[in-house]
């Protein structure tokens, strides 16, 4: 499980990652609100462990901008604010769930593992006859998989992670391509063409969102 832990207390990090590692996490750790934006649109993660009280960006701020960007990846609030009102005002921002300091490490890992599990109650996604099977991370036509490139396949597993939800063009971009690699201004564009050409008549068809990105859907009925 791919997490990103953000907590500004170097110490207290430094023993979760620790501890979370031996537990079987894959962790990536950042202190403040701005990382953890470009992490998370750079990375794809099945569950953020977000502490409030970050330098910067604070914790409430970098969720709210999370959700209204479309990202829907599980989110755990860490915070030493125990108040019911402090709860109720992360849940709204729409955080998954949410845990005072301090806290025991049994259930921390339990609660993480809890909203991965709802998010990814699925094991496969299914558009048209199109099946993304998340622990392969395979993309199959009816029984045979899609030859795809490793960019067409980074950017149609995009589009399967967020089912029923536009995925932005940056984005995209950030999930497909390495950072700081020199690629064309219509990249994208020329993928996705790809893409429409081997999953037509499959079903299921990638619409441009004007001004927003792409969206897999179910095709429309002739």
């Amino acid at each position: 499980m791919k997490l990103l832990l953000v907590e500004d207390d170097a110490d207290l990090s430094a023993a979760l990652a620790r501890a979370l590692g031996r537990r079987g996490f894959d962790v990536d750790a950042c202190m403040d609100g701005a990382e953890a934006l470009e992490r998370v649109r750079h990375h794809q993660y099945d569950v953020v462990a977000l502490d409030l009280s970050i330098p910067g960006i604070d914790g409430l701020r970098v969720l709210q901008r999370l959700r209204s960007g479309g990202d829907h990846t599980p989110v755990l609030i860490l915070t030493a604010r125990g108040a019911v009102s402090d709860r109720v005002v992360g849940l709204n921002a729409g955080a998954d769930d949410y845990l005072a300091k301090p806290f025991d490490l049994d259930e921390f890992e339990a609660r993480l593992r809890a909203i991965a599990r709802r998010h990814n109650s699925a094991r496969e996604l299914v558009c048209g006859t199109l099946r993304y099977d998340r622990e392969t991370q395979t993309v199959f036509r009816d029984a045979r998989a899609l030859d795809l490139s490793p960019r067409e396949g980074a950017l149609l597993r995009a589009l399967f992670a967020k089912p029923g939800h536009g995925v932005s063009k940056d984005r995209l971009h950030a999930l497909v391509f390495s950072a700081g690699e020199d690629v064309q201004p219509d990249a994208i564009e020329v993928i996705v063409h790809r893409l429409r050409r081997k999953i037509a008549a499959s079903g299921a068809e990638i619409m441009t969102l004007r001004g927003v990105g792409y969206l897999l859907c179910e095709a429309a009925a002739p």
